[in-house]
């Protein structure tokens, strides 16, 4: 019977590289044999050795051998000549590459055909190109001072009348138009976050928080925070950063503003939140985020600590408040306003919620106060929590004594067999407490002032109120309503 004998290679070159030595390293110039057989480089000195495991085989160019029979060829090309070859940058530019495809496995995103118009520009007044979102057959353009949407494999018709339609093309990158406003995400492509059709972004150029919906950009900075973010995006330097993610487990579109950049270890950043179902600021927080991100309906982020960087998984710890294992109070102001014109004593302070809740600062307004009077009438924040004294401005201690208004369980002190509260006392289910006077400069006219007093007086007051630290320490606490008693002058 008949054998079959497997060949590797059939009418093939071999191609051979020499070596100055008979090593497996590869000389820095190994050359083919047959372009140097037979000639000694200058300054060998060595013998001439060949390395079979470095050679390589070349198929003859004719199927078979024959001499009239069918090349190994992919036909006749065409070439040009790029008369001027030198590298340009255009930061208001796009230009595609070819396709892969999937199916076959032909690569073509590593060409760029010079005979086609694969170039789509943008003004250039809008500045460079920061971030570029593909969202279904649209792509989302984000210039330093524009934002721009262009069709992706469509193109666009207008009919008599002007109106655009839509149309699938060879197109890669199609029409190009500006979204109305003059926004733009300056140069912090890292503020972009999107969820569903909704986008966000900042804009630092014009201190303003901004989101997409549908062809519309608003302006979401303004709700309240005006002056705030005017203040925290104009300090932030070059070297800064505006980090912006969508929390998917919470809803909320996360911004942490750091001056100074990440990877600084300081105080200077402010970390909040913008809630969409309120349309407005709900929250600020106390962790500096390196990285963050969402997957899978969970919030992540990331923070290097020393040398090491770790991922941290948000909304799990048993602890509240507690992140990159550091745990801070909650606290919330807010602003008693009743009446504007009128002038008030807020005598009492009421709340509705957990237990646990203290009062650490509540201060009248200095409208009309004269400039020599420190420190300010009202409660003062600048107290020394280790001695319980008021420090003034000059940082001496006043002799008048700080009184908190203390959680129901830190105020409970027993007396002669009676149990007393010195801060929040509950009726009905109700949390309640008297407002102390602890103004250490009278005002003028007034008499009797200070401790010997109930209540401040003032148009309005400004109320801060922190998680205590003996009560459930970590846990939830809850805070539903809270109202003041008050009597007018």
């Amino acid at each position: 019977m008949a054998l079959t004998i497997d060949i590797n290679y059939f009418n093939t070159f071999t191609l051979k590289r020499i070596y100055a030595d008979g090593s497996s390293a590869p000389s820095p110039n190994p050359m083919p044999y047959a372009v140097k057989q037979g000639v000694r480089p200058i300054n060998w000195t060595t013998p001439i050795v060949a390395n079979e495991t470095y050679d390589w085989y070349i198929e003859e160019s004719r199927i078979r051998g024959g001499y009239n029979n069918t090349t190994v060829d992919f036909g006749v090309k065409a070439y040009i000549v790029e008369d001027n070859d030198s590298q340009q940058r255009r930061g208001n530019s796009l230009i595609y590459s070819g396709i892969y495809n999937s199916r076959t496995g032909v690569n073509n995103t590593n060409q760029f055909s010079v005979a086609e118009e694969i170039t789509r520009s943008v003004d250039p007044i809008g500045g460079t190109i920061q971030k570029l979102f593909a969202e279904d057959t649209n792509l989302t353009i984000f210039q330093e001072r524009k934002v721009n949407v262009s069709l992706i494999d469509k193109d666009a018709i207008f009919t008599a009348e002007g109106v655009g339609i839509t149309t699938t093309g060879k197109q890669v990158i199609g029409a190009t138009t500006p979204v109305a406003g003059n926004w733009g995400i300056g140069t912090n492509p890292e503020s972009f976050a999107t969820y569903g059709f909704t986008k966000y972004f900042v804009d630092k150029n014009r201190n303003a928080v901004l989101k997409i919906e549908g062809s519309q950009i608003q302006e979401i900075s303004n709700a309240g925070m005006t002056d705030f973010f005017r203040d925290q995006l104009s300090a932030v330097t070059e070297s800064g950063a505006i980090l912006g993610s969508y929390d998917v487990y919470n809803q909320n579109y996360v911004l942490s503003i750091q001056p100074t950049g990440r990877f600084v270890n300081d105080q200077t950043f402010k970390t909040l939140t913008w809630d969409e179902r309120n349309k407005g600021w709900t929250s600020f927080y106390t962790y500096k985020p390196d990285i963050m991100f969402s997957v899978r309906s969970q919030f992540y982020s990331t923070k290097l600590i020393g040398d090491v960087s770790g991922l941290y998984t948000h909304y799990t710890n048993q602890d509240r408040n507690n992140f990159y294992g550091t745990k801070s109070a909650s606290s919330v102001q807010f602003v008693f306003n009743p009446g504007p014109s009128q002038i008030k004593t807020f005598k009492t302070i009421n709340y509705e919620g957990s237990n646990g809740w203290q009062v650490t600062d509540l201060r009248s307004d200095s409208t009309g106060q004269n400039a020599s009077v420190t420190p300010p009438n009202g409660w003062l924040s600048n107290f020394d929590q280790a001695t319980g004294n008021v420090r003034l401005a000059d940082g001496t201690a006043s002799a008048v004594s700080y009184t908190e208004i203390y959680s129901y369980n830190e105020g409970l002190y027993p007396e002669n067999g009676v149990n007393y509260r010195a801060g929040f006392d509950r009726k009905q289910n109700k949390y309640y407490a008297v407002i102390p006077n602890n103004t250490a400069t009278p005002m003028a006219g007034e008499v009797i002032f200070g401790n010997q007093t109930m209540g401040i007086k003032g148009y309005f007051t400004t109320v801060t109120m922190t998680t205590d630290t003996d009560t459930n320490n970590g846990g939830l606490k809850s805070l539903f309503a809270v109202s003041a008693e008050f009597i007018q002058k």
